[in-house]
């Protein structure tokens, strides 16, 4: 699904009004229409709702809510942050219709002891007070206003997106709504889906406000929401055998480290791979052999306990056989280590993913990146994203990633809260799945094997990252509802792998 930037939104709106002829009046009520659907869920039995409303289409959006529940008879309270002087005009017909339901808009005034206490004891608050076009820290009674819902304890249905995050960022502009729903209208917005704006929205819902579908396909976009509708995995041949199913060399471990490249191989092989070798430091390949059955590990030349430069010549004799290379999980990093790393890569014509060490080990040879034809795969926490240059567009990991991956030309998985898929051509994909219980080390190992086993069978090397990206949360989601986010392991993830997989074969 597209992610609309709001710019993008505001082109999409203007050509629903001014070239289909649809009434902006008739998309507020529309819009309402499904506001309200959702408060009244959270309402439950309380039939008391306050609406938090600016002077814009936002505004008129909260109204037009407004009108739909006096309707219904429901207790309300609106509250106009903002001045008459500036209300659109069809937020001015918004009023109008809830006038002649004997309903009123109120001057928010944040010393109205009496209105907050009214509103705290309500069973929803409508927040309307500014939409995607924010592009400035609050300040005044806007302030006021979201800090006044935000100590409510009543549960938020904000419209569009919470007020004070950035529409194409998920910044949050000063502070931010915290709501429990954010129903976002034609599109989701990327605002909603990174940064704190996830942290902010709650349960996202986009609906449909009758905007034609030509308008929306004739936008534009680059960046795109990834949910279950979007991945796929081919069904397999008949005749397929080990060697079709993708042929994987996995590089890592060090002394102290030797589970890392473990869980990289249980992801890879839960994900289909026909054929896993493991290159290890020689002092841990004993280890390493003994916990895995189905991976085969061999042992290379080390120097205490990480791996060296005499590993090379080995290494690129084996790459000649493999699909797919993973370099990094347990690795260490600096010296001779770090100098491997950059040769494998300028040396590849496979495939590389880069996980972990393997990325902090380039950050010490980041030219290398301009000095090979390879396809190259980077899967970067934030903290390793900034030691690869990556920061440069502080407050948007989005931009950030689609920048680094631009400029470098390589494929950037930028990891956590809403992963960010971004590729070379430009385009950047958010995740929906995942949650915070895995946050935990080996889980990064986990899906960089997941990313090597897909892209290792043939699938085209966006589809195979978004597609890892999406399984490896999914099977986080599954681990955290059947034992908690306390207790699951990264290898409860792999365990839980083919429930996922299996319904994703098209």
């Amino acid at each position: 699904m597209k992610l609309a930037t709001s710019a993008q939104m505001r082109e999409i709106d203007q050509l629903a009004i001014y070239q289909e002829g649809i009434p902006s009046s008739t998309l507020m009520m529309r819009a309402a229409a499904h506001i309200v659907q959702v408060a009244k869920e959270v309402m439950g039995e309380n039939r008391r709702a306050a609406v938090y409303c600016g002077s814009g289409h936002n505004g008129g959006d909260g109204i037009a809510a407004a009108v739909l529940l006096a309707k219904e008879g429901y207790e309300l309270r609106v509250f106009l942050v903002g001045g008459r002087d500036t209300m659109a005009e069809d937020t001015r017909e918004m009023e109008r219709r809830l006038g002649e339901l004997d309903g009123k808009i109120e001057a928010f005034d944040p010393e109205l002891r009496e209105a907050e206490t009214w509103a705290a004891a309500g069973g929803v608050v409508i927040d309307a007070i500014f939409g995607i076009g924010l592009n400035a820290p609050l300040r005044g009674k806007p302030l006021a206003a979201v800090e006044q819902i935000n100590r409510l304890g009543v549960p938020v249905v904000s419209a569009d997106i919470p007020t004070g995050i950035a529409a194409d960022t998920g910044k949050v502009l000063g502070t931010a709504v915290r709501a429990a729903h954010t129903v976002t209208f034609t599109l989701p917005k990327p605002g909603i889906f990174v940064g704190d704006g996830l942290l902010h929205a709650g349960r996202v819902k986009v609906v449909d406000i009758g905007i034609p579908k030509k308008l929306i396909e004739r936008v534009k976009c680059q960046s795109y929401l990834i949910a279950k509708d979007n991945v796929s995995l081919p069904a397999r041949r008949r005749d397929m055998h080990k060697g079709d199913a993708g042929k994987l060399l996995l590089i890592g471990g060090s002394i102290g480290y030797t589970g890392a490249l473990t869980l990289a191989a249980s992801g890879a092989l839960r994900s289909g791979a026909g054929l896993v070798f493991l290159g290890v430091p020689e002092s841990i390949y004993a280890i390493t052999a003994a916990n895995t059955q189905e991976a085969m590990a061999f042992p290379l030349p080390a120097t205490g306990g990480k791996l060296n430069m005499q590993a090379l010549p080995l290494l690129l004799e084996r790459i000649k056989n493999c699909d797919a290379v993973l370099i990094g999980p347990g690795m260490g990093r600096g010296g001779e280590t770090a100098q491997l790393v950059a040769e494998l890569i300028r040396a590849a014509e496979i495939p590389v993913i880069l996980d972990a060490d393997g990325l902090n080990n380039l950050s010490e040879h980041i030219h290398v990146l301009d000095e090979t034809s390879a396809p190259l795969i980077l899967t970067p926490h934030d903290v390793e994203f900034a030691r690869l240059g990556g920061d440069q567009f502080p407050g948007s990991r989005l931009e950030a990633a689609r920048a680094f991956a631009i400029r470098r030309g390589c494929t950037v998985v930028l990891k956590g809260p809403g992963t960010i898929s971004a590729f070379p051509e430009g385009t950047v994909c958010v995740n929906t799945t995942g949650n915070p219980g895995m946050a935990t080390g080996g889980s990064g190992d986990v899906l960089a094997g997941m990313i090597a086993a897909f892209v290792g069978q043939g699938l085209s090397l966006p589809r195979a990252v978004y597609t890892a990206v999406w399984a490896h949360g999914r099977a986080g989601d599954l681990a955290a509802a059947q034992l908690g986010q306390y207790s699951m392991l990264p290898s409860d993830m792999v365990e839980l792998l083919p429930e996922v997989l299996k319904k994703i074969v098209r």
